[in-house]
């Protein structure tokens, strides 16, 4: 088992390039020959009718939990398929062991559905703290990597957040209804007042690329789920961006966050969402 930070940083100095190729492999292997090809019986549902599992989510988190457990000797894997079979799996977020967080498919609905907005998602954890992160896109060929402290880059080029143009509406992409809570359904609506643009969510991965590379101001999310959220947050931190819950701190993989949370472009827009989830408009304090 690594026992120190410093070797996780030398497993990321001569690794990382193994883990991009295993992702890469991943997708070839057992998501893309399925894009656009799935039968009815390779399709199923998990907590509702927005929640789908595919052949392409269980058998790319079997490879990719392979070989990753193989790069990394005495690492652990928290997929998102894993614990939805066995729901303890999500406690090894917890441990002491370098954590591998996967979704094999970020947008599932989205590859179900035959559109290219879906991608895999990769964290290497420890201590509660996102050490590097890949998101690979494979319908785009679009790959971006993060190591905490060394930056984010997007194909080899690195990316850039930067700040939102003044002036113009805050575009920010936000929960499904179907998860939140009537609780923070009322804070999502302190996003609809003047300048400010929101709409629905697509794949969480991507989302958060888009706000990476400049294209999204931000978003406000209410689940917790790891796999969904480690990859793209340190995507964002590392691209200059930042990320806030609802008490003013960063988003913590560990869990036991004050929700809807945000990330965004820089930390003032960061400041600004969280700023307008926790106070209402007034059209909804007062029944209007």
């Amino acid at each position: 088992m690594i026992q120190e930070i410093e070797t996780i940083d030398e497993f990321l100095a001569h690794r990382a390039s193994d883990v991009e190729r295993a992702v890469r492999a991943a997708a070839a292997a057992e998501i893309m020959p399925r894009f656009r090809q799935l039968s009815a019986d390779e399709i199923d549902q998990k907590s509702g009718p927005h929640d789908l599992v595919t052949d392409a989510d269980r058998l790319a988190e079997k490879y990719l939990t392979a070989v990753l457990t193989e790069l990394l000797p005495g690492s652990v894997v928290v997929g998102e398929e894993a614990v939805h079979a066995d729901p303890a799996v999500y406690e090894a977020i917890h441990g002491t062991a370098p954590v591998w967080i996967v979704d094999p498919v970020d947008g599932t609905r989205q590859f179900v559905h035959g559109d290219p907005g879906f991608c895999t998602l990769v964290a290497l954890v420890l201590d509660g703290v996102v050490r590097a992160s890949w998101t690979y896109a494979p319908a785009r060929d679009e790959f971006a990597t993060a190591i905490r402290g060394r930056g984010a880059v997007l194909d080899g080029v690195p990316l850039g957040s930067g700040s939102p143009e003044p002036g113009r509406d805050l575009v920010i992409a936000t929960s499904h209804p179907d998860y939140t809570t009537d609780e923070q359904k009322r804070a999502l609506l302190g996003l609809w007042v003047e300048g400010v643009a929101p709409r629905p969510c697509g794949s969480a991965g991507l989302e958060y690329l888009a706000i990476a590379r400049g294209e999204l101001d931000g978003t406000a999310f209410s689940w917790e789920a790891a796999w969904d959220h480690a990859a793209g947050l340190l995507l964002v931190e590392e691209a200059g961006g930042a990320h806030l819950t609802l008490d003013g701190e960063p988003f913590r993989v560990t869990g036991g966050n004050a929700l809807p949370f945000t990330a965004a472009r820089d930390e003032a827009t960061a400041r600004r969402v969280t700023a307008l989830l926790t106070a209402q408009p007034e059209w909804v304090a007062t029944g209007a």
